[in-house]
């Protein structure tokens, strides 16, 4: 599955977009709250065509191929650039580059119809090869798709075959519930860029992309800014828009005053900084859940060898009271649910009922005695500028002090950061704060807490967890299937893999000046689903 930075997707995973990154990965509704749902058009608010819009975003994007962005930077790019296939939203459908997708009377073969005359942005026709190719690659092992587990049932590939030019059917080894759920997340890439590139992933095609979405590349401009330009031929109808700049600012408050100077039309905002932005006057505060946990990740591969020892973890989770760092990193409950399980509430089977280790000190004190971590300095890494993380931080800093626990908190700017998180060598830190966004389908989460998979950031390895993950997929039985997640929760609150926090809501502010919100769609990691409806009044 796509991981989500939000500072995911895992985030991506990263707090920092959110992620993520990340990355989520970005399957999951989101709907946004009643007090911010009005309709964006109004009988004043006509769409006009042209006009450019400016989104700010908190770093360089690492990968312009969307079935390799982890990051909330790149996602958010790359839903511009390239169409996906359908998305779910509510449990219900909407097509993009798909016309339907039907499974067999035995759920063993789904076939997928492409809408006709497709094209890419260079011009070449969009069909059944392109899906087969992208599917092929993602299978391949030498190109190191962080997807390629999903497609993997039971130690059987799942096959994509070409019926004729719009159509593909996907066969399966094996009944699996979550198929549709990892389809979701497939975006075609085309063929006749990547088919004689040896390691997609590096290649150099990906620095001038060619997509399929309402908007084309045109410029990248390192530290500075994205420009993507209209698409005339998009299938979904010509986008408003001339253009669309994502301008980089790793620094929040440099930001937020672009934002409020009218520089930055779109970009999210702090919970710290929303009543500033919304009290100009001048923005649509949209506040929606994102279907998002942020956590405290404990680092089992780090070289001092201490988050490996579930008692500490343990420890360290009971110094901490949730409530207070709700307060602390988000100002308010407003924002934030206390978390407990790592599947958040939008998915299926979530169940917040689980073992947890916060506020008790004595408790912390005694584990952390016990075993030698008392007098020891423990490194905990943040994005600079984004202030849910400090603010985490800081006060993640304070309460081991008061158990006799020193903490180092060293600041990276969020690209250093997400590569950091992301390199699975990186040994040289035990604490961080992540993020993730993994859609309503509980097997999602397997490429985080599975032994081995790219994405398990915390290193962790359980046999029992990777067998009930195994056997959650290939359940067909649902009685059955939400047994063994909620199991499967348990076991991994029970282990203190991770300090769940909360599950936020993100606000996005947006100028007024633009309309069309409501049908381009709030959506988790990419802010919009489909650009093409945003439009300046």
């Amino acid at each position: 599955m796509r991981k989500y930075f939000s500072g995911v997707i895992i985030l991506a995973l990263l707090t920092m977009l959110v992620t993520a990154c990340s990355g989520d990965a970005g399957n999951s509704a989101a709907p946004t709250d009643a007090s911010s749902s009005g309709a964006s058009q109004t009988s004043g608010d006509q769409p006009k065509d042209g006009g450019n819009l400016i989104i700010g975003v908190q770093a360089d994007p690492v990968i312009l191929n969307p079935n390799y962005a982890g990051d909330r930077v790149s996602l958010t790019i790359d839903q511009a650039l390239f169409a996906p296939l359908f998305q779910v939203n509510n449990g219900k459908k909407t097509f993009y580059l798909a016309d339907s997708l039907e499974p067999s009377a035995d759920n063993l073969t789904y076939t997928l119809k492409l809408k006709s005359g497709l094209t890419w942005h260079d011009g070449e026709k969009l069909t059944a090869d392109d899906v087969v190719f992208t599917i092929d690659k993602i299978l391949d092992p030498k190109q190191n798709s962080m997807l390629r587990s999903n497609f993997i049932i039971n130690g059987k590939p799942i096959k994509a075959v070409k019926v004729d030019d719009t159509t593909v059917e996907f066969k399966l080894p094996q009944v699996s519930p979550a198929f549709e759920a990892t389809l979701v997340q497939v975006t075609p890439i085309p063929k006749h860029i990547f088919e004689h590139e040896a390691d997609i992933e590096k290649s150099p095609k990906n620095n001038a992309p060619i997509g399929s979405g309402p908007f084309k590349f045109k410029e990248y401009k390192t530290g500075e800014y994205v420009t993507l330009e209209r698409f005339d031929n998009y299938f979904g109808g010509k986008p408003h828009l001339d253009t669309i700049t994502y301008r980089i600012s790793k620094d929040a408050n440099a930001s937020n005053l672009a934002l409020q100077n009218g520089e930055i039309n779109i970009k999210y905002v702090d919970p710290q900084d929303a009543a500033t932005i919304e009290a100009t006057g001048n923005f649509e505060m949209k506040n929606y859940s994102e279907g998002r946990l942020a956590y405290m990740l404990f680092n089992e591969n780090s070289d001092t060898g201490l988050m490996k020892n579930k008692e500490v973890r343990e420890g360290l989770s009971y110094a901490l009271n949730r409530e207070e760092l709700i307060q602390v990193a988000y100002t308010s409950p407003d924002y934030a649910d206390p978390a407990k399980s790592f599947v958040t509430p939008d998915g299926l089977y979530h169940d917040n009922n689980v073992t947890t280790y916060d506020n008790d000190v004595e408790k912390a004190k005694e584990l952390l005695q016990k075993n030698g971590v008392v007098g020891k300095t423990l490194r905990f890494i943040v994005t600079s500028g984004n202030k849910a993380q400090e603010a985490i931080a800081l006060y993640v800093q304070q309460k081991l002090k008061d158990v006799g626990v020193n903490v180092e908190i060293q600041s990276m700017d969020a690209s250093a950061f997400s590569d950091k998180f992301t390199n699975p060598e990186t040994s040289d830190y035990e604490l961080t704060v992540g993020g993730y966004i993994m859609g309503f389908d509980p097997d999602a989460y397997s490429i985080l807490y599975t032994t081995g998979s790219d994405s398990n950031y915390a290193h962790y390895s359980n046999p029992e967890v990777d067998k009930l993950f195994q056997e959650g997929a290939g359940e067909a039985d649902t009685t059955k299937r939400g047994e063994i997640y909620k199991k499967l929760q348990e076991t991994i609150a029970a282990d203190a893999v991770i300090y769940p926090i909360a599950y936020t809501k993100t606000i996005v502010a947006v100028d007024k000046k633009f309309g069309g919100l409501d049908e381009a769609v709030l959506k988790p990691v990419v802010i919009f689903e489909d650009p093409s409806k945003l439009y300046q009044k």
